[in-house]
């Protein structure tokens, strides 16, 4: 049951980061449109850091 948890909690902090890296990177493409393309290249890559965490929580709670 300990697994489940840690799994869960991993998940959950990774949609928060998520969410928070996608309202910031639309925050400043708001406020620079010309810096879309690099904003939106950086956006992509952390959020794919912070779905990682659920992974390596999955294959440390089994």
């Amino acid at each position: 049951m300990t697994g489940s948890i840690q799994v869960g909690l991993a998940a959950l902090g990774s949609a928060i980061g998520v969410g928070l890296v996608g309202a910031k990177a639309a925050e400043a493409t708001g406020r620079n449109p010309g810096a879309a393309g690099p904003i939106r290249t950086q956006a992509i890559i952390f959020a794919a850091l912070a779905e990682g965490i659920v992974f390596i929580a999955l294959f440390l709670g089994n």
